[in-house]
């Protein structure tokens, strides 16, 4: 079983369009209203493909209980932990090319308290998982370590512990020895510093990520497929698609594939990418069931370090790490 933990999850609405053109009055195509925030994702993924899995999930205010029911109608098995403010609510305006604009809501802040009683709720939720997944940007005011103790606090447990965030959050993460880190090419340059303009550029970053702490890289690149680094080796893949509608929540399916698979080798590889590219036809944040995976568009092998990306990824200037207030 496969337990995951989203500490900022949200409403996300999707709203297809077909040209984004700013101070105008637009029309839409479709809309739709969908349960969001990374590892809630990876859990509607996986129950989609008949795999147990179990979300814990913060809920507040009167959003929150409508994300909670939207998950309830889903048949999702969860854990909700009630906390103060206001459960965010997202925006995604989708064009047909596939091209797509977030706009995010920053979430309600949680003290130290709500945060140990998440914790808590986890490890009591835990006790038939293998993995945890804790994923996702963190809410207002939380320090940015909070993914390091919570991955020392859950490995201790003798789970294995998956992270899927960015910025100062994944650079705090790397030293706690996370058994998996997923990030995509943005996350990958702003977390080391350096261009990424090959796939042999995403290897010797994700190695060095490894080298950094943490056990397996899987390294999301968008059009350009994915790149798997971990003690058996290193591979990449592809998986071609023709008509994008929307990539909200694709890598998180892509994450959700590789731990269904058992989460290490080319053939985790090969049915993350086929999950990944399922999410990437389906409209919103919809995850992929077993009737939208199409394996047969898959490919793995040995990198070739000089291919070059699509679009070449630069580091950002980097983020201030702040200071921890929760001890």
């Amino acid at each position: 079983m496969i337990l995951t933990l989203t500490l900022n999850p949200s409403l996300d609405r999707t709203i297809e369009i077909a040209a984004l053109a700013r101070g105008a009055v637009i029309r839409a195509a479709g809309a739709r209203l969908d349960p969001g925030g990374k590892g809630v994702n990876v859990s509607r993924a996986l129950l989609a493909n008949g795999v147990a899995a179990r979300a814990v999930v913060p809920f507040a205010g009167d959003e929150g209980a409508q994300l909670v029911r939207l998950l309830a109608a889903e048949g999702l098995d969860m854990v909700t932990v009630p906390v103060a403010g206001t459960t965010r609510s997202n925006v995604t305006l989708a064009e047909p090319d596939g091209t797509v604009t977030k706009i995010n809501e920053p979430g309600p802040a949680l003290s130290a308290a709500e945060l140990d009683t998440i914790a808590e709720t986890v490890l009591a939720a835990a006790h038939e998982a293998d993995w945890v997944v804790a994923s996702g940007s963190l809410p207002p005011e939380v320090p940015a370590d909070v993914y390091a103790r919570l991955c020392r606090r859950f490995a201790a447990a003798g789970l294995h512990v998956a992270v899927d965030t960015s910025g100062p959050a994944l650079a705090c993460v790397l030293a706690a020895g996370p058994a998996l880190v997923k990030p995509n090419l943005d996350e990958l340059a702003a977390v080391t510093g350096r261009p990424l303009a090959r796939v042999g550029d995403v290897v010797e970053a994700a190695a060095g990520l490894r080298a950094a702490g943490a056990r397996t890289v899987l390294a999301s690149l968008g059009a350009d497929g994915a790149v798997l680094v971990e003690d058996g080796g290193v591979w990449y893949g592809e998986a071609a698609v023709t008509e994008p509608r929307s990539s909200v929540g694709a890598g998180d399916a892509m994450l959700a594939g590789f731990l269904a698979a058992g989460g290490r080798g080319a053939p985790a590889l090969a049915e993350a990418l086929a999950w990944g590219a399922a999410a990437v036809r389906l409209p919103g944040s919809r995850m992929p069931g077993p009737a939208d995976i199409d394996r047969a568009g898959v490919r793995t092998g040995l990198p070739d370090p000089a291919r070059p990306l699509t679009v070449p990824h630069a580091p950002p200037v980097p983020e201030p790490v702040a200071p921890s207030s929760h001890g």
